[in-house]
């Protein structure tokens, strides 16, 4: 049975993008492990924005949908069908001004969802993907993974928990203006060392 792999590359660069490049890794490092099946979603191809129209659509009753409030959130569907989808989710985020993307915030924002994704329990939230891992290649000139002017890796990890994913790895290339060399190579070194079994 081949591991199902959901790609999502959120650089605004497509060539010389250093999150793609790690993505790549990521993505061989399975493949040489065994069968894979991989589905990619560019977030260079722009998602709509959340909208007054797409909340109504989203927090009125499925069954109770009317064809254009269906239409307002067939985007969020596929988005969401793509995760379920996937065994494993590999995730290319470039550190832009400390945080992450405006494509990947638009990503996060359309598959966060209430009764689909999460739930609210007497117990708190509760998410629904839970038999999902995430793989994260992260690339920064400077912005340290984990320093205190990182707002990218510890919301990204918090918004794939909320919504059950709660196996995640980071890789990082965050020294990248700094010591491009020595960066690239400490995460190619921990790709390598990724645990990639079932």
């Amino acid at each position: 049975m081949s591991t199902r792999i959901l790609r999502i590359d959120s650089s605004a660069r497509t060539e010389g993008s250093i999150s793609r490049r790690l993505a790549d890794s990521v993505i061989e490092r399975f493949a040489n492990a065994g069968e894979i099946a991989v589905n990619t979603r560019d977030l260079n191809d722009a998602l709509p924005h959340v909208t007054e129209t797409w909340i109504g659509a989203n927090f009125t009753d499925e069954a109770e949908r009317n064809d254009i409030q269906r239409a307002t959130l067939a985007k969020s569907d596929q988005l969401v069908a793509e995760i379920k989808a996937a065994d494993v989710l590999v995730i290319g985020l470039p550190i832009y001004n400390f945080g992450v993307p405006a494509s990947l915030k638009a990503w996060i924002d359309l598959v966060a969802r209430r009764g689909v994704t999460f739930e609210y329990t007497e117990n708190g939230p509760k998410g629904l993907l839970s038999d999902k891992r995430a793989i994260v290649a992260v690339a920064s000139g400077g912005t340290e993974v984990g320093s205190d002017i990182d707002f990218a890796t510890g919301y990204l990890r918090h918004v794939l928990g909320f919504i059950g994913i709660t196996d995640v790895i980071f890789v990082n290339a965050d020294r990248l203006a700094v010591e491009p060399e020595a960066t690239l190579k400490a995460a190619e070194y921990a790709i390598a060392a990724l645990p990639v079994a079932a």
